[in-house]
């Protein structure tokens, strides 16, 4: 871990990333949501669905995959909890966390669906946290691997 910042103060600091990645990504901003991926980010997030690469790919996939919405316009709210964090010498980070989607709209009652887990690789880029790869895991798919990131 670094000695210029304290655990604490990096813990604040992905936390507040990802507040403000989930906001992007619920208020339809996928280009923002996707430009907070580096260059060469990866994101898996259904599964049977392939990875999308860089950011272009990024916002390529969630167009593609909001369309199912069409119609019937909704509302979603990533809620991300249960933040387990390592930092590693190179200053790679790994992240897990338990994620909650909530689904609500005029005709419906919320629905919470899916609990997943998500797993991301962040790293600092010109003093930003950004993310090299996050693979979604959701709880029903009984072939992902949903072992929280090792305690620090």
């Amino acid at each position: 871990m670094s000695s210029a910042r304290s655990f604490t103060d990096l813990y604040v600091a992905v936390q507040q990333f990802y507040a403000v990645q989930m906001r992007m990504l619920d208020e339809g901003d996928f280009e923002g949501y996707a430009h907070t991926f580096t260059s060469d980010g990866e994101f898996t997030h259904t599964p049977g669905r392939p990875p999308a690469r860089t950011p272009a790919g990024i916002v390529k996939e969630l167009v593609d995959f909001h369309k199912k919405f069409e119609g019937n316009p909704v509302q979603r709210r990533h809620w991300f909890n249960m933040l387990a964090l390592t930092e590693h010498d190179d200053g790679t980070l790994e992240s897990t966390v338990y994620a909650l989607v909530l689904t609500s709209g005029t005709d419906r009652v919320p629905e919470v669906a899916p609990s997943c887990t998500v797993h991301d690789v962040l790293v600092h880029e010109s003093g930003r946290l950004k993310t090299r790869s996050r693979t979604v895991g959701h709880d029903y798919d009984r072939t992902h691997k949903s072992g929280p990131a090792p305690l620090t």
